[in-house]
């Protein structure tokens, strides 16, 4: 490379920083370094001033301008702060007319980009403001919307409501008469011993005037078959048992047939009674008894029948009273229904209620009202829907009211004679106004 110090071009070729010039040739003759400030140089050139070298005379050749150019650029590249305070511009240096000009465009420019600023912003605002606007709008269409349905729903669930509301009082009212009495009696006054009494003479003379037939309602020729009978109603109806003991008589009509018998056999002749096992030991038992202890002769006091397997004091009170004409009072389940209703008892101990009644009534009355009272709740006084409306008794009655008082509807709940249909006995008395009960239907034969 040649020696020759770098020229920077007139205006335009940009300048050479005199620190940089080692960098392509040595230092022009005359010039100071830039530590010097504010001293001039033996050439008239003030340090810290940059100073421009115009080209003078033919130009250099191509080559070495390209050399010197390339040089230059590699050093600008490479400049530290320090260096770039001291460099030359590679633009070249420009009047101050220009500069001004340049700021002047600087400022403008600013100014432009700041007033774009303020529109955007500007444009802005009133997008955020149109975009509350709408949103309030789409509210208050969803709310005239929820509203409108509100007011199409609202018909329609109070209807619905009141739809319920109906429905429900109605099973309500369905569900309280199903379970509360039709009618219930006025309230009595309270009644004395001695008028509690009276009333209970008097209903069972209406009840001797109304069932002037009544008997025991089992089929029976001697006391044994009456015990047998006796013993098998438990549980089951008289008529069920009249259809089951000819059969059973026909195989054994004593104590020691009885006592005899395969205990299947017998299981089998009394099965329609239900409860056929048990009741079959009862028998077998009471009728070993009677052929051991009692010569196969049925006892005629209660203190020797309730010694006996299956007897308690109704069963016992039943034949003393049918077979001995021993008077007794029987206390079944209607009887005793009965007595509470009639306010002669408020017990519901059997042997209670008989004591209770036996109290009221003159021991010569027991059996026979025993069979009245008991003939009246079959018919009449019914357990769960009594016909209070066709009761010949109901003014004496304190629980008139708890069953039909319609006359008509509760003619329709009378059974047996008084409702036209057949008794429950096969070979009822001879006084008897209703129909004989007609006998077990014989078993199908399998196919």
């Amino acid at each position: 490379m040649s020696n020759t110090p770098v020229r920077a071009e007139e205006w335009g070729a940009g300048r050479v920083s005199t620190g940089r010039d080692s960098a392509v040739g040595e230092q022009p003759s005359g010039r100071t370094s830039n530590s010097g400030k504010g001293n001039k140089s033996p050439s008239g050139v003030t340090s810290g001033q940059k100073p421009v070298v115009r080209r003078t005379g033919a130009s250099r050749p191509a080559a070495q301008d390209t050399t010197a150019q390339t040089s230059v650029k590699k050093t600008s590249v490479g400049r530290t702060s320090a260096g770039k305070k001291a460099a030359v511009n590679d633009t070249p240096e420009q009047p101050p007319a220009a500069t001004k000009a340049a700021a002047q465009k600087a400022v403008t420019k600013k100014a432009a980009a700041q007033k774009a600023v303020a529109k955007k912003a500007t444009a802005k605002k009133p997008t955020a403001a149109a975009e509350k606007t709408t949103a309030k709008k789409t509210a208050a269409k969803k709310t005239a919307a929820k509203k409108a349905t509100a007011k199409k729903t609202a018909p329609a669930k109070k209807t619905a409501a009141k739809t319920t509301a109906k429905t429900a009082a109605k099973a309500s009212a369905k569900t309280t008469a199903a379970k509360a009495p039709a009618k219930k009696a006025p309230a009595r006054k309270p009644e004395s011993r001695v008028a509690m009494v009276r009333r209970a003479r008097r209903i069972n003379r209406e009840l001797a005037e109304l069932y002037p037939y009544a008997h025991p309602e089992l089929d029976f020729t001697n006391p044994f078959e009456l015990l047998v009978a006796t013993v098998l109603s438990a549980q089951t109806t008289d008529l069920r048992v009249n259809q089951t003991t000819p059969r059973l008589f026909a195989v054994c009509p004593t104590p020691e047939d009885m006592a005899a018998m395969d205990p299947e056999r017998l299981e089998e002749l009394i099965r329609p009674t239900g409860f056929f096992r048990a009741k079959a030991k009862s028998l077998l038992g009471l009728s070993a008894a009677l052929r051991d202890r009692f010569g196969g002769e049925v006892p005629g006091r209660l203190e020797d029948l309730v010694t006996l397997p299956g007897v308690g004091r109704k069963t016992a009170n039943v034949v003393l009273g049918n077979a001995f004409g021993v008077p007794g009072i029987t206390v079944d389940t209607h009887f005793g229904r009965l007595a509470r209703r009639f306010g002669w008892t408020t017990a519901e101990d059997a042997e209670k209620v008989e004591a209770d009644v036996a109290e009221i009534f003159p021991k010569s009355e027991w059996t026979m009202l025993s069979h009245r009272v008991v003939f009246h709740g079959r018919r009449v006084c019914h357990s769960r829907k009594p016909a209070c409306g066709a009761c010949p008794i109901a003014p004496l009655c304190p629980a008139y009211g708890e069953g039909e008082t319609d006359p008509e509807k509760a003619k329709k709940l009378l059974k047996y004679e008084l409702g036209g249909q057949p008794g429950q006995r096969l070979k009822p008395p001879a006084d008897y106004p209703g129909q004989p009960a007609p006998p077990m239907a014989p078993p199908v034969a399998a196919s």
